[in-house]
């Protein structure tokens, strides 16, 4: 059974208004069906989220109106496979979290990739995203929270939260840091209407994943 924010490899972008101001197309893109987010606001560029692969797809999305920034949520190669490629059509500037930036930079073979961290904030329009660095999945995964004046906070968390769990981590040390940072920066200061997107399939609302927190622990992944 399909969930929110249902997209389908190759299928029809979801276009979903966030706010008066702000609007997501969402699409998935093979060979992993990872999602990648445009982020388009009522004036002004738009911010792309992972640029995963499949540039004609991507900048098809774009192709109505302008990209200002590409960001990365985090170093894994399925979500930068288009990077280089959409940044040179684009002229965005490029944006990942300080201990993934150099690795993303060398891997994707792109300059100027800015450093993000917590409290950092990337402009989409005259409205921003808030970056919150989340260390366990990758060193330098983020996520970033678009809060408009009314209604339900935004997550895009990459792979680092997923309906029904964490992302993967290959050791306890990384496990254990992930659910920190899920627990005091995430859920311990979102509403339950809050919802998230992730990198990979449908999205979800901390509410319907927060009872679930002492499982995860409990299981260790």
């Amino acid at each position: 059974m399909n969930g929110r924010g249902h997209v389908e490899p190759h299928g029809a972008p979801l276009v979903q208004p966030l706010s008066a101001n702000l609007t997501m197309i969402k699409i998935s893109v093979r060979p992993m069906d990872n999602n990648a987010y445009l982020l388009q606001p009522r004036d002004g560029a738009g911010v792309l989220i992972d640029a995963a692969n499949d540039k004609q797809r991507l900048l098809g999305i774009i192709a109505a109106g302008s990209v200002a920034t590409i960001i990365t949520t985090h170093r894994h190669g399925d979500h930068w496979q288009a990077l280089a490629a959409v940044a040179a059509e684009t002229g965005a500037r490029l944006v990942a979290g300080v201990p993934d930036a150099e690795a993303i930079a060398a891997d994707a073979g792109v300059e100027g990739l800015i450093g993000v961290w917590d409290g950092d904030r990337v402009a989409v329009g005259d409205q921003s995203l808030e970056v919150i660095g989340l260390v366990g999945h990758t060193p330098g995964s983020i996520t970033l929270a678009y809060l408009p004046q009314s209604g339900p906070a935004h997550l895009f968390t990459g792979d680092s939260l997923f309906p029904g769990g964490p992302g993967r981590t290959t050791n306890p040390k990384d496990f254990g840091s992930l659910m920190d940072g899920l627990q005091t920066k995430i859920f311990a200061r979102f509403a339950d209407d809050t919802v998230v997107h992730p990198g990979h399939g449908d999205d979800t609302a901390l509410g319907v994943e927060r009872p679930r927190l002492p499982i995860w622990r409990a299981r260790g992944w």
